[in-house]
Formats: C-alpha cells, sequence, structure tokens
C-alpha cells in the first residue's frame, strides 16, 4: 500500500470506487515519494506491503520493514513518510456499502488507537500472498458473482489477521467488572474522531460516561482500574490528548475550533490541558 493519495496510482478510478465499492491493485514499485499528503477518506484499505517503509498514521511514525499487513480506518489521518526501498505487494480499497459498515467500524484491526501494522512471518505472508493474488484475479475476470467471492476472501484476511494477531484491547469478559471495563473502552473509541467542528465531543469525564453506561461513577473507576491497571480518567485524557494532536497536524482548524470540538468551554481551558499533559502548547505542538 502506497499511502500516498490513491488518486495518484494511474488507472485508479475512485468514481469507479465508488459505483462499485471496490477496488484492487499490485503496489508500484517506484521508490519515488510524493509530497506528503494526510486526509481523512471514505473508503477503507487493506494492504499486503513487502519493503522498509515510514507511515504517519494517526499521529504516530510507524517504521515497517518485511512482509505485513496494513488496516486503513477512513477517519484516521494517514500519509507516505518516506521509502527506503522498491515496495512489493497488493493494496485493496472499499467502502462501507462493500462490507458491512458495522462490520468495519467495530472490528479491532481498524480501530482509530490501534496499531494497524501485523507483521507476518514467511508462511504467514505465502498465505497472504496467495489471498491477494486471489483477489486480482477474480477481480480481471468475469465470473458473474465476484463481488461475494472477493467479499468472502476480505473476510478471510480480516479473520486470519485476528488470529495471528489477537486484538490489543480486548478485554476478557469473565464478569461483571471485565464486563463494566470493555463497554466502556468500547463507548470510549466510538467517541472518535471527531469528524465536525460543530458536533463537540459529549462524553468527557468519568461521570458523563458512568451516567451513559446506568452505573455509579465510583464502580466504574474501580471495574476499569482493576480490569486495565489505569484510572477511567487516564483513558480519557489519553484519547482526548491523542485526538488533538492529530487534529492540530492534519486539519486547518484553529485552536479555538479544536478547543470546542474536543468540549473545552474556553481556548484557554484547552491551551493549559493540552500543556499540562503534554509539555507544550497547542501552538507550539502544531508548528513542530
Amino acid at each position: 500500500m502506497t499511502f500516498q493519495e490513491t488518486t495518484d496510482i494511474p488507472g485508479l478510478d475512485l468514481a469507479d470506487l465508488r459505483l462499485n465499492g471496490f477496488k484492487v491493485h499490485a503496489l508500484p514499485a517506484s521508490t519515488d515519494v510524493p509530497p506528503v499528503k494526510v486526509g481523512r477518506r471514505d473508503f477503507y484499505k487493506i494492504g499486503l506491503v513487502n519493503g522498509d517503509m515510514t507511515i504517519n498514521y494517526g499521529g504516530q511514525l510507524l517504521d515497517i520493514e518485511g512482509t505485513v499487513l496494513i488496516f486503513i480506518n477512513p477517519r484516521v489521518p494517514h500519509s507516505l513518510v518516506r521509502r527506503l526501498n522498491r515496495t512489493s505487494g497488493y493494496s485493496c480499497i472499499f467502502t462501507e456499502t462493500f462490507i458491512s459498515g458495522r462490520e468495519l467500524q467495530y472490528s479491532p484491526l481498524f480501530r482509530a488507537g490501534d496499531n494497524p501494522v501485523i507483521r507476518l512471518n514467511t508462511e504467514q505472508s505465502g498465505f497472504m500472498t496467495g489471498l491477494f493474488e486471489k483477489i486480482l484475479t477474480v477481480y480481471n475476470g468475469d465470473y458473474l458473482h465476484k463481488g461475494e467471492l472477493i467479499k468472502s476472501c476480505i473476510t478471510l484476511i480480516i479473520h486470519e489477521a485476528l488470529r495471528i494477531q489477537p486484538a490489543q484491547h480486548v478485554l476478557p469478559l469473565r464478569n461483571g467488572v471485565s464486563r463494566i471495563a470493555h463497554l466502556f473502552i468500547d463507548l470510549l473509541e466510538r467517541q472518535f474522531p471527531i469528524e465536525r467542528s460543530n458536533e463537540p465531543l459529549g462524553l468527557r469525564t468519568a461521570q458523563d460516561y458512568a451516567s451513559h453506561l446506568s452505573i455509579h461513577v465510583n464502580y466504574l473507576n474501580r471495574a476499569v482500574k482493576e480490569v486495565t491497571g489505569k484510572p477511567t480518567s487516564a483513558h480519557i485524557a489519553a484519547r482526548i490528548i491523542a485526538e488533538a494532536k492529530a487534529l492540530l497536524q492534519h486539519s486547518d482548524w484553529s485552536v479555538a475550533e479544536i478547543a470546542y470540538a474536543l468540549g473545552f468551554e474556553y481556548p484557554a481551558y484547552f491551551n493549559n490541558y493540552f500543556k499540562r499533559l503534554t509539555g507544550t502548547t497547542p501552538n507550539a505542538f502544531r508548528k513542530v
């Protein structure tokens, strides 16, 4: 997967993608890196990549070496930063209408807070290569039900990826405490990303989440701390700061707009909050 704007790939017609909901292509081998572009798109991406490169995914710089699977959420800003050698592999992109939007939205592989890269050994790489080659063959063929067959291959890729690397934040639901912690983590992730500055973050405190889950805040705090080892407030703060960094780096919103979008009544409150947790101001962070 090249992680540059998909429109830069020769022969890739986005109008056709939106009509049919799916595209697949072999990766170009060029080592030339275009100017870095970052954006949130309306399609998901799964890539099988062999090469050395660095990508920016939601503000995280991820170094990729060897053969990996990459799962890209369209709501997370991403771009190619640099490529160190020739790249091989495959990439497929598809809309929520091609595969169940809910299935994608709640899949741990596409969850915004997780690392989207799964490293593969030789055996796993061979298996995945076969699946992507099958998808490309079917895509270029004239089989009447090619869409359903491609969906089956993508589903197999997703399940095999989960088998290779289980979800990082899936909590065991052994008892009521585990269930509460799981519900909190899920609810927290569903608040992000912030896509419109005029639709501010609604849940910002442990009490907000407890009220939404119809439980006492003390019970929520105890459950989250027992299962995850961190207080509820720490999870919330980390997620707000991660979103703030993404918006500062990858949007043209003013600091005031970002402050209001994240639920702060005044920009000064946001400035103090950001500096207390990161050691720098929003404006200084944006200039780095």
